[in-house]
């Protein structure tokens, strides 16, 4: 499998078919632009046909595992419909490659994580968080309904009263307490992040593989029943981009103030 055409992820083959993969923009935080956004999304399907993986980890390089979307893609799909719609496959095919994709995923959550970044870090199979990491899901702060993957994901993980609590507010959530509530697989020192997913994926590789993948597929049912819960709320985040409140989100993200959306005022 050739892995030379993307731009923003990086490929390191470890022992016993385990696939590093380092989301790459750290001058960006990791942001997701339009092009790391759907290689995000197109990235599962190269991992299933590659027959040298049995396991992926993915990680973030520098200090942040993802921080959101790039405000500039933001502004490049307000009320633009076919970049909404693009936008929308993609955020669609994050959810679904991850869950249809046989061989096991785990995201070492090395730092911030935030928008697709969170979606692809806690779609993982399994999750280790450094403890004092923090990610929210950020759908709020920008004026969106809450639609990467949160809906099908979070009340399985964490329950519908941690779930609706963390999805309204879009309060931060560090290692620790994600690991308490039920978010993330596991929370550790931030030196240990990476080489405890290591650990963990080379459990996995070296079990029996069948066994391993068909228990993935089984209980990712849970997560196939709840589709029709993941679709609605990711077609309503979209049509949020059509509306005013994205573009006062947008504004006091980039000057670092509280918004004050149109919706709210008066």
């Amino acid at each position: 499998m050739d892995y030379g055409h993307y731009q923003h992820l990086l490929f390191e083959r470890k022992e016993h078919g385990i696939l590093l993969i380092s989301i790459n923009r750290p001058e960006k935080l990791n942001a997701t632009n339009a092009r790391l956004h759907g290689e995000l999304a197109e990235v599962w399907l190269d991992v299933g046909k590659d027959d040298q993986t049995r396991v992926a980890v993915i990680t973030g390089v520098g200090k942040a595992f993802s921080a959101g979307g790039d405000l500039e893609m933001i502004d490049q799909q307000t009320k633009n419909f076919a970049a909404i719609a693009r936008v929308m496959k993609e955020a669609s095919d994050i959810v679904y490659n991850v869950i249809n994709l046989d061989k096991p995923v785990i995201s070492a959550i090395n730092g911030v994580a935030v928008g697709a970044g969170l979606a692809v870090a806690l779609m993982a199979d399994i999750s280790v968080m450094a403890e004092d990491a923090r990610f929210t899901d950020g759908h709020l702060r920008l004026g969106v309904g809450a639609g990467d993957h949160a809906a099908i994901l979070w009340p399985l993980l964490c329950g519908m009263a941690k779930a609706k609590y963390y999805l309204l507010t879009s309060d931060f959530i560090d290692g620790k307490e994600a690991e308490r509530i039920g978010l993330v697989s596991l929370a550790v020192p931030a030196a240990q992040v990476l080489p405890r997913a290591l650990e963990v994926a080379a459990k996995l590789a070296t079990g029996p593989q069948m066994a391993v993948r068909w228990t993935k597929k089984a209980l990712n049912n849970w997560l196939r029943m709840a589709g029709p819960i993941f679709d609605n709320s990711l077609a309503l985040e979209m049509l949020n981009f059509f509306d005013d409140d994205v573009v006062e989100g947008a504004r006091a993200i980039k000057e670092k103030r509280k918004p004050n959306f149109p919706s709210a005022r008066g």
